[in-house]
C-alpha cells in the first residue's frame, strides 16, 4: 500500500519535472536569436541524423550480419564490426564536413564512435 503510494508520487514528480524541463527549453527556443537557433538546430539534427543511421544500419544490414554469424569465425565478426563502425564515423565526419574543432569535438567525436562500436557489438 505504502509503495504504491510512494510509486504515485514519484511518477507525478518526474513528471512534473519533464513538463517543466520542456517549457523552459521552449522558452529558452524562443528567447535565443535567428544565429544561435540556426546553430544548434543544425547541429543537433546531424546528431539527430547520425543516431538514426547508427541505429537502423545494422537492423538493414541484418542479412549480411547473419552470414557473418554463420561463419563461427571471431576474426570475421571483429572485421566486419570493425568496418562497420569505421563506416559510421566517416558518415559522422562527413556530416560535419569532415572538421572536428577543440578539444571538446574531438571528445564527442570519439565518445560517438566508441558508442557506435559498442552498439554494433
Amino acid at each position: 500500500m505504502i509503495v504504491e503510494f510512494l510509486k504515485s508520487i514519484v511518477g507525478k514528480l518526474v513528471t512534473g519535472a519533464v513538463v517543466l524541463a520542456v517549457f523552459a527549453a521552449g522558452y529558452a527556443w524562443y528567447r535565443m536569436d535567428e544565429s544561435e537557433r540556426a546553430a544548434l538546430a543544425g547541429g543537433a539534427g546531424r546528431v539527430v541524423g547520425w543516431i538514426v543511421l547508427v541505429t537502423a544500419v545494422p537492423w538493414a544490414i541484418f542479412f549480411i550480419i547473419q552470414r557473418v554469424a554463420r561463419m563461427d569465425s571471431n576474426a570475421a565478426s571483429g572485421i566486419f564490426v570493425l568496418l562497420l563502425t569505421s563506416a559510421e564515423a566517416a558518415a559522422l565526419a562527413w556530416m560535419f564536413q569532415f572538421t572536428i574543432h577543440g578539444p571538446a569535438g574531438w571528445t564527442f567525436f570519439a565518445v560517438g564512435i566508441v558508442l557506435a562500436g559498442v552498439y554494433n557489438l
